[in-house]
C-alpha cells in the first residue's frame, strides 16, 4: 500500500502510464474509405467513347489558283507540293512556296496510316512557322458508299 501525503497517493504502481504514441487506426480507416470512393468514382469520371468519324458531305470550298499542299506520307516524310522537305526546313520551304504570305491557307493532306499524334506534331510545326490557316484535305464522302 502506498503512503498518503496531503490526500495524494505516492505509490508508483497505482499511477496510469502516459501514452506517447499516436493511434493511427482511425486515420488508416478514413484513408481506405477515401481510396474505395476514388476507385469507384474515377472510372465514372473518364469519357471512354469510341469515335468513328463520318465522311464529310459538305460542299467543297473554292480553292485558290495555286494552293500550297503539305503532305504527310505513310513513312512520316513531309512534302510541300511535290518536293520532299525535312522537318527542320519546313518553315523555309513554306516561306518560299507562299512568297512570305503567312495568311495564305495551307492544305494539309495525310495518309490514313499516319497517327493522330504525328498529324498534330506537323500542325504544331505549321503553327511554329507562323502558318495558322490550315485546311485538312480529305476524300469527298458523297462518292463513297
Amino acid at each position: 500500500m502506498g503512503v498518503r501525503l496531503g490526500g495524494r497517493r505516492l505509490a508508483a504502481e497505482d499511477d496510469l502510464e502516459v501514452a506517447h504514441e499516436i493511434n493511427v487506426t482511425p486515420f488508416i480507416d478514413v484513408m481506405l474509405v477515401l481510396l474505395i470512393i476514388f476507385m469507384v468514382a474515377a472510372p465514372l469520371a473518364t469519357v471512354d467513347t469510341g469515335v468513328d468519324l463520318p465522311a464529310s458531305t459538305a460542299a467543297p470550298q473554292p480553292r485558290p489558283d495555286k494552293p500550297v499542299y503539305l503532305s504527310v506520307q505513310p513513312d512520316l516524310t513531309l512534302a510541300v507540293g511535290e518536293a520532299v522537305v525535312a522537318r527542320d526546313a519546313l518553315g523555309a520551304a513554306l516561306q518560299s512556296a507562299t512568297n512570305g504570305n503567312k495568311d495564305e491557307r495551307i492544305f494539309l493532306r495525310a495518309d490514313k496510316a499516319v497517327s493522330y499524334g504525328e498529324l498534330m506534331a506537323v500542325m504544331n510545326l505549321l503553327r511554329d512557322a507562323g502558318y495558322l490557316k490550315v485546311a485538312l484535305v480529305g476524300l469527298d464522302g458523297r462518292d463513297q458508299p
